[in-house]
């Protein structure tokens, strides 16, 4: 039944190829009838293969009721990808990449209620790559755009250091609905309300395997360590975990109520 004055928002972590996307498919009805989500996220910047999104793996993971894709530092590893994100509004990509960057790095979105819902992709740049804008400055400039046309802004804050995204995250706070971290794949014990009601997790995890190097074979990774020499990742096949935030935002206020871990094993 729909509550009028709550908005559940489901966020299904970094899906790390083939493996992810059937943990998914496999958990995705259950999830939905424990949680009620009425607008679901899912980082999808590893689906292909462990390595990028092609456009096959975006409509996979679409028509299985998840309503936005967000990405980050491999969003361009698939090539076939450029042309998809031009025509696909529901694929995003780090906003404070360059402006002529194929493709858009936030929307406003309706939900399954008719609500909308804003959701702003951003991409850290302690230890990554060196060409996006400060995050911090992008930020604050699509919440003016967006904050008073929606009924929750969520964002999904792609970076590696934890310090960017509770420094980023605070000063946020009380401005968005929910800030959730990915790209690091492991979820971490910080699901917490802020003290001006933003939603925060450092990171929200991965949809791999749990015995894995971040989702990739660990034979393969753990060579690669010991010669040096680079050698193609696969994704693990094996002991799938599922690793999902679910939020719960009070309509009226924008802010969260509550902010729950997921990790369900396979």
């Amino acid at each position: 039944m729909l509550n009028n004055d709550e908005i559940n928002i489901l966020f299904i972590g970094d899906i790390i190829g083939k493996p992810g996307r059937s943990a998914v498919k496999s958990l995705i009805g259950s999830l939905i009838a424990e949680y009620k989500p009425e607008f679901i996220i899912a980082n999808g910047e590893n689906a292909a293969h462990g390595m990028g999104i092609a456009p096959a793996v975006a409509d996979f993971i679409f028509n299985l009721g998840v309503d936005v894709i967000t990405t980050g530092n491999h969003i361009w590893d698939q090539k076939s990808i450029i042309p998809y994100i031009n025509n696909q509004f529901r694929l995003l990509r780090p906003a404070n990449y360059p402006p002529l960057s194929p493709g858009k790095g936030y929307g406003i979105f309706d939900s399954k209620f008719n609500r909308k819902i804003a959701v702003i992709n951003l991409e850290g740049r302690v230890f990554m790559k060196a060409l996006s804008d400060s995050p911090f400055t992008v930020a604050k400039d699509i919440i003016k755009e967006v904050r008073d046309k929606s009924d929750a802004v969520i964002i999904d804050f792609h970076a590696e250091a934890t310090s960017e995204k509770e420094a980023l995250a605070l000063y946020l706070d009380g401005e968005v609905s929910a800030f959730l971290g990915t790209h690091t794949h492991v979820q971490t014990n910080d699901d917490i309300i802020l003290p001006k009601g933003t939603a925060y997790i450092t990171d929200a995890g991965m949809v791999g395997s749990k015995y894995s190097v971040l989702g990739t074979n660990k034979d393969i990774a753990i060579r690669r360590y010991l010669t040096g020499i680079p050698e193609k990742f696969e994704p693990e096949e094996n002991d799938i975990v599922l690793n999902a935030i679910a939020v719960t935002i009070d309509k009226k206020t924008k802010l969260s109520k509550n902010i729950e871990k997921i990790r369900i094993n396979l």
